[in-house]
């Protein structure tokens, strides 16, 4: 069987048909659509294979319709700029003719500059915290079906909350939650692969950050959550196969939306990107 690392790694290889048009696959044709992380990173691979020795600094990408996992997605860059220290680029993901996904990228020349960051908070460190095992067999069988499901399934990215017990249970709480994650087996060298996962990881636990305010999971089935809209911001370098902390918080959701920021940070402490997001969180009606 094909590890969870090894499909990712499979997906994040686009296939090139023209210039600027790729192929891309979905791992899981089980899925009643594709993750949205997996086209954000799948789209970044496409715009970053039409720039040189740039490196990817901010993405920011729009939803507009779920993608089938049972057909190719499309990716067409289109080369809007190369200039002395960036370069833009333009990715249209495409099913069935229509778009389902459209994101901007810029990539810069790295360069020296004035710097700060805001630091790391003092939390417990992921050695400190329940692993993957120990949450299935203390919070797992409380859960709804399609939760079970979700923690029980192979993934390539392995997750530990910082607070697993107010992760999991239903008491509305302050919207903000801290997860540390990593892949979840080693990486190939190269800058740009390890950026291609956080991408994909980024669209990982960010809008519950809203939905526990209401004592809500965007994976509950009385709700119908999908991602918006996404922005990413890449600071330092940074190994996706080691921990990396995700500091979430939402400061608003209303009208069937939830609005989630992200800090990412590396184990000691240094700031490597940051994230927001929109997303939809309507509350089914029974018929």
């Amino acid at each position: 069987m094909t590890s969870p690392i090894a499909a990712l790694l499979d997906i994040l290889d686009l296939e090139p048909l023209e210039k600027n048009l790729w192929r891309g696959r979905s791992p899981d044709a089980a899925r009643y659509r594709v993750f949205g992380g997996q086209v954000i990173a799948q789209s970044l691979v496409a715009a970053q294979r039409t720039v040189e020795n740039r490196r990817v600094h901010s993405l920011h990408g729009y939803f507009m319709l779920g993608g089938d996992p049972k057909i190719p997605i499309l990716y067409e860059v289109d080369r809007i700029r190369d200039g002395r220290s960036f370069t833009t680029r333009r990715v249209r993901a495409i099913q069935n003719g229509e778009s389902i996904f459209a994101m901007m990228a810029s990539f810069h020349v790295e360069e020296p500059g004035l710097a700060h960051d805001i630091p790391m908070p003092d939390l417990p460190m992921p050695e400190e915290l329940p692993d993957e095992e120990e949450i299935i067999a203390r919070f797992v069988p409380a859960m709804s079906e399609m939760r079970q499901r979700y923690w029980k399934s192979q993934r390539a990215i392995e997750l530990r909350p910082v607070n697993p017990e107010g992760y999991f249970d239903r008491k509305p709480t302050k919207p903000e939650q801290h997860v540390w994650f990593r892949a979840r087996e080693p990486l190939p060298d190269g800058q740009d692969l390890h950026d291609f996962v956080l991408a994909y990881a980024s669209d990982m636990t960010l809008l519950d950050g809203a939905a526990i305010a209401h004592g809500r999971s965007v994976i509950d089935p009385e709700i119908q959550a999908a991602s918006l809209d996404h922005a990413l911001w890449f600071h330092g370098r940074f190994r996706a196969d080691e921990w990396l902390l995700y500091t979430q918080d939402s400061p608003w959701s209303g009208h069937a939306r939830g609005l989630g920021r992200g800090l990412i940070y590396t184990r000691d402490g240094r700031l490597v990107a940051s994230v927001a997001q929109e997303g939809l969180m309507r509350l089914r009606t029974k018929s």
